[in-house]
């Protein structure tokens, strides 16, 4: 997520396919992990976290980044195909824009950058639900297990949901172009920062996906996975965690480079 942020070793050659694939699945498995695991102990029956509230949420999910962040330090720490997409929209403004230190923006790279994420968030989803599988095995409202895999809107109204969604995104993405242009760079504390202070500020109306593989590879696991009682997986809602955030990712990065800010 924060490649202009991480730096690699200079003497560091650039990570094989292997190697981008490895690092980008397993840091987003550590986001749905710890980032589904805080809306389960939120939600779940007989959780000793239930109720903790949208502040615990943002803020796990804020350190879930952190983490993620961390583990896939050698690819920059997307975690997220809407930064990967960023990064190549910002290549067409500037060819030296580059995924990561050392990675080059080929087609190659963007595809295993992208296949890691969606299915390093399968992973952490099914990782979660492993963790809480009894207390998924309790009764409870089918709307609350789905909610520990997946976003949801307040207000259903898909074309009002895909702007929200994609103003998140974009807020986001301005972030990490231009903190990364400062004297100053904050690295990992600074994107968990960012978002919580999405999630706080703007998630209220959709839970925030900004990541269109936090949301739909879940989302599959959730329909996927013998949940006892947990209902549909509302796919009626599904794209829009994947369109709004590939939006934000176009728009933000087209506000940065036309503004100059990068």
């Amino acid at each position: 997520m924060l490649a202009t942020l991480l730096p690699a070793a200079a003497a560091e050659a650039a990570p094989s396919l292997g190697r981008i694939f490895i690092s980008e699945f397993l840091g987003t498995a550590i986001l749905l992990l710890l980032g589904g695991g805080v809306v389960a102990t939120q939600l779940l029956p007989k959780s000793k976290g239930k109720g903790g509230g949208w502040l615990m949420i943002n803020w796990g999910w804020g350190l879930a980044v952190l983490a993620g962040v961390y583990v896939a330090y050698p690819t920059g720490g997307h975690l997220n195909p809407a930064v990967t997409i960023a990064k190549v929209v910002g290549h067409m403004f500037k060819p030296e824009v580059e995924l990561a230190t050392g990675v080059a923006v080929t087609g190659a790279n963007v595809a295993i950058y992208i296949v890691a994420q969606f299915l390093g968030a399968f992973v952490g989803a099914i990782l979660c639900w492993l963790t809480f599988k009894k207390h998924f095995d309790e009764d409870c409202d089918p709307a609350l297990k789905l909610g520990v895999f997946s976003t949801g809107p307040e207000i259903r109204a898909y074309g009002w949901n895909v702007v929200t969604e994609a103003i998140g995104t974009a807020v986001l993405i301005i972030w990490i172009y231009v903190s990364g242009y400062t004297e100053t760079a904050v690295g990992p504390l600074g994107v968990a920062l960012i978002i919580v202070v999405i999630g706080t500020s703007l998630g209220g109306p959709t839970g925030y996906a900004i990541n269109p593989a936090r949301d739909l590879s879940p989302r599959i696991a959730h329909a996927i996975l013998p949940i006892k009682g947990k209902g549909g997986s509302d796919w009626s809602y599904s794209w829009v965690p994947v369109v709004g955030p590939i939006l934000g990712a176009v728009l933000g990065t087209v506000i940065v480079f036309t503004s100059g800010l990068a």
